[in-house]
C-alpha cells in the first residue's frame, strides 16, 4: 500500500513538473496557427523561426551576451576562488560573504539595485547594462563551482612545486589551471545557462534598442501562446538542456 501511494505521488509530481514542457514541445509541431487542438504535424513554425531575421538577430544578441558573460564570469570566479583559497588579506571574510550572498539575493532585488546603479552612473541601458548584470549574477556560481574542487586539491602538490622553485605564474599555469579545468568548464556552462534563461534581471536592465530571447518570448506571450512561441521555447529548452547535461557530465567525471 505504501509503495502504491509513493508511486502515485511520484507520478503526480513528475506529471505536474514535466507535462507542461511536453505539451509545449508537442504543440510546436501543431499545424494550427492559434489553436490548442491538434490539427496535424508540421515543421512550419521552425522554418518560420529560421527565416525570421528579427528573431535571428535577437538570438544572436542572447548568444553574444551569454558567451561573453560566461567567459568573463568564469575568469573572475577563478581569480576570486583562488584568492579566497590561497591568500590571506584584509577583508577576506567580507569578500567571501559578498560573493556568496549574491546567490541568495532575489532576482527582483538585484535587478532593481542594478537599475538604480546604472541611473546613478548615467549608463545607457542596452548591451553593456545587460552584460554587466549577467556577469554580476554569474560570478558567485562559477566561484562556488571552482571553490568546490579547490577544497579537494592536494596542497602538497603546490608546496612541492614551490620548493622546486616554481613561481606563482608557473603554479597557476602548470598545476592549478589543469587541475581545475573541468570545474572551470562546468562553471562556464552553468553561467551560460543562467544567462541564456534570465528574464527578471534582464527585464530591469534592458533598453529598447537591444532585446534578448527570454524578453522576446515574454513580450510575445502577452499576445497569446502561438506555435511559433512553442517552437522558440523548444529550441531554448534543448539548448539549455544540452548545456546542463554537459555540465553534469563534467562534474560527474571529476
Amino acid at each position: 500500500m505504501n509503495k502504491l501511494i509513493s508511486r502515485s505521488y511520484l507520478t503526480l509530481f513528475y506529471s505536474v513538473l514535466y507535462l507542461p514542457i511536453i505539451i509545449v514541445i508537442c504543440f510546436s509541431f501543431n499545424a494550427a496557427e492559434r489553436s490548442q487542438i491538434w490539427h496535424g504535424f508540421t515543421w512550419h513554425w521552425y522554418q518560420a523561426l529560421w527565416n525570421d531575421s528579427e528573431m535571428i538577430t535577437v538570438a544572436w544578441h542572447s548568444l553574444t551576451i551569454a558567451i561573453t558573460s560566461a567567459t568573463i564570469a568564469s575568469v573572475m570566479g577563478l581569480i576570486a576562488a583562488i584568492s579566497l583559497y590561497r591568500y590571506r588579506f584584509f577583508g577576506k571574510p567580507l569578500m567571501s560573504g559578498v560573493i556568496f550572498m549574491l546567490i541568495i539575493i532575489p532576482d527582483l532585488v538585484l535587478g532593481i539595485a542594478l537599475l538604480l546603479l546604472y541611473r546613478i552612473l548615467n549608463l545607457e541601458l542596452g548591451f553593456y547594462s545587460i552584460l554587466i548584470a549577467h556577469i554580476t549574477f554569474s560570478i558567485p556560481f562559477t566561484c562556488v563551482m571552482i571553490n568546490s574542487q579547490l577544497s579537494t586539491l592536494n596542497k602538497h602538490l603546490l608546496e612541492a612545486a614551490t620548493d622546486l622553485g616554481a613561481g606563482e605564474y608557473i603554479l597557476f599555469k602548470r598545476i592549478i589551471i589543469p587541475l581545475l579545468l573541468q570545474s572551470i568548464i562546468a562553471g562556464w556552462l552553468l553561467a551560460f545557462t543562467l544567462s541564456i534563461d534570465d528574464v527578471v534581471i534582464s527585464y530591469f536592465v534592458s533598453g529598447p534598442d537591444f532585446e534578448i530571447l527570454p524578453l522576446k518570448i515574454f513580450s510575445m506571450v502577452k499576445l497569446g501562446v502561438s506555435p511559433e512561441i512553442n517552437a522558440l521555447s523548444t529550441v531554448m529548452l534543448l539548448l539549455t538542456l544540452s548545456v546542463a547535461l554537459l555540465s553534469h557530465w563534467l562534474l560527474k567525471k571529476r
